[in-house]
């Protein structure tokens, strides 16, 4: 089963707003324990510019009090990871070459988003490191 696994800020965003799903599931399953997810500063800080668009947040169901409580006990489960060096140029969007960085730097075996074409891509592989969305690999077709 995967342990490390990077959440992509739009898997987030989507158990936020989203009815009861894979993206809810996943987010559960870091906050239990079950996968241990990384977070390191730049994906840190998108997720804090994230959290703060409140009309983003107009539809969903949880405050804003309880989304920065929800955010806090994700970070408690995150493993901080510091990335020592850049794999630039990578991806064709450079707003998603800091996940790539940050899954080689902390031994993640995936990346769960809801934009998996973003990495189809990649000019660098990295073995055994793969873009999923989290319902393949809830379903068991990401592994």
């Amino acid at each position: 089963m995967v342990s490390l696994v990077v959440i992509d800020t739009s898997v987030y965003v989507a158990a936020l707003l989203g009815p009861a799903g894979a993206n809810r599931q996943a987010l559960r399953k870091c906050l239990t324990g079950e996968w241990r997810p990384l977070m390191g500063s730049t994906l840190y800080f998108e997720y804090e510019s994230v959290q703060s668009r409140d009309a983003l947040f107009a539809k969903c169901p949880l405050t804003a009090r309880e989304r920065e409580e929800l955010f806090d006990a994700f970070l408690q489960a995150c493993k901080w990871t510091k990335v020592y060096f850049a794999w630039r140029p990578n991806l064709p969007d450079e707003g998603d070459n800091h996940l790539v960085e940050l899954a080689v730097a902390g031994g993640a075996t995936r990346i769960l988003t809801r934009s998996i074409r973003d990495f189809a891509g990649a000019e660098l592989r990295f073995p055994g490191l793969r873009a999923v969305r989290p319902e393949d690999l809830i379903e068991g077709k990401g592994r």
